[in-house]
């Protein structure tokens, strides 16, 4: 897809994204897409997540742009599970569903960093645990597109991991072994 790649990075799964279609309505379907939606670990968070370290790293381009195209999937995996819950009956608002109950979106789920290592480090956590999430509804849900969806989902979750971590060695590991291996302060 168009804006899913540059300067020789690619920032989603090669593989095309099945159709968006769910089986027939169902009720515990529908609200765990709500949660990958709205919930706190969601897809607007990580949208959230990517457009502030976009933001926050405008001194170093590279880095953000890259969250600027991370940011661009995950505004697509928003779309998929806005789409799949409204198809099961859910209004697709920015909210998730916790212990039953609907509760708004809110951009005090994100963690706000500005020092480059330690933003990579908050969403390399994030997508990692959006891995654990999908895989989880994945085995759960019996509704073939939606977990074909998911499947093709972690797949552009892990492909981040792997940027994230070209982005940790060419900007920050550099430098912190630096720091690590500078001169010692001792008595003697």
């Amino acid at each position: 897809m168009e804006g899913y790649t540059s300067a020789g990075m690619v920032f989603a799964a090669q593989e095309p994204y099945p159709p968006v279609q769910a089986e027939r309505p169902n009720h515990r379907y529908a609200e765990a897409m709500l949660d990958n939606v709205g919930g706190s670990n969601s897809e607007m968070s990580a949208v959230g997540l990517y457009f502030y370290g976009h933001l926050a790293a405008l001194e170093v381009p590279e880095a953000a742009e890259i969250f600027h195209r991370i940011s661009l999937v995950e505004m697509h995996h928003l779309e998929i599970f806005a789409t799949l819950a409204r198809q099961m009956g859910e209004d697709p608002r920015l909210w998730g569903v916790q212990q039953g109950r609907k509760r708004w979106w809110t951009p005090g789920y994100l963690q706000y960093q500005r020092r480059l290592g330690p933003m990579i480090r908050i969403a390399v956590r994030e997508e990692k645990a959006s891995i654990r999430k999908y895989r989880a509804q994945a085995r759960w849900i019996g509704d073939r597109n939606i977990v074909e969806n998911l499947r093709r989902i972690i797949q552009d979750e892990e492909q981040h991991l792997v940027v994230l971590g070209q982005l940790y060695e060419t900007c920050v590991g550099t430098e912190e072994a630096a720091v690590r291996s500078g001169p010692r302060h001792g008595g003697t």
